[in-house]
């Protein structure tokens, strides 16, 4: 009974270890896929790392973010992140600071356009004054526009190398489960034929 017992735990962690090679297997093709493909897509942006005055001119926490990076290839997802975060939305931030008096939204930007324009649209002697406001905001809508729409495509790259990276991960403990069962299931049947050789007699002969 001990016998069996053993030979039916091993073949099922035998079993199990298939699952994993096969999980793994899968993660780490997940893991190129997406490694190469968010390599190849930011590779052709052809977006370099700023340096230099690019980043003096920063905030220091934004600074000191880029600077590990500074005059590389934008061309994986930490980097990507790095960029929209600490580059774009921080000129994003500044531009609206300078403006409005306060870091603003895009929604907050465009309304104060909106409300320019139409206020413009109905007035038929503006000042240069009043026209130059209208079209600063505008100008700065725009400028929002660009810069959410660059921000939200770096941070889609970055949320699927992330994703890429996870998948590697997972990878290597499928690996590691599957190995370390490998070995249990060795070890099992290696136990089981050591108890059928040990049995007494009478117990080999009932087991047969």
């Amino acid at each position: 009974m001990r016998s069996a017992f053993d030979k039916l735990i091993s073949w099922t962690g035998l079993a199990l270890a298939a699952v994993l090679l096969v999980a793994g297997g899968l993660l780490t093709w997940a893991n190129t896929f997406i490694g190469d493909q968010v390599h190849d897509q930011f590779a052709l942006q052809d977006i370099v790392m700023p340096e230099g005055e690019a980043i003096a001119s920063l905030p220091k926490a934004d600074a000191d973010v880029l600077k590990q990076y500074a005059g590389s290839p934008l061309d994986s997802g930490p980097e990507a992140q790095a960029f929209a975060d600490h580059y774009i939305l921080a000129h994003m931030n500044a531009a609206s600071e300078e403006l409005g008096g306060e870091v603003m939204s895009y929604s907050e930007v465009s309304g104060q356009a909106r409300a320019l324009g139409a206020a413009l649209a109905e007035n038929p002697n503006p000042t240069q004054a009043e026209q130059d406001e209208a079209a600063a905001w505008a100008g700065l809508k725009q400028t929002m526009l660009d810069g959410n729409t660059l921000r939200g495509l770096l941070l889609y790259g970055y949320a699927f190398a992330t994703m890429g990276t996870i998948a590697g991960i997972a990878a290597i403990f499928s690996f590691v489960g599957a190995g370390i069962l490998l070995a249990l299931f060795a070890l099992g049947i290696w136990h089981a034929k050591r108890v059928e050789k040990t049995a007494p007699a009478g117990a080999r002969a009932v087991t047969a």
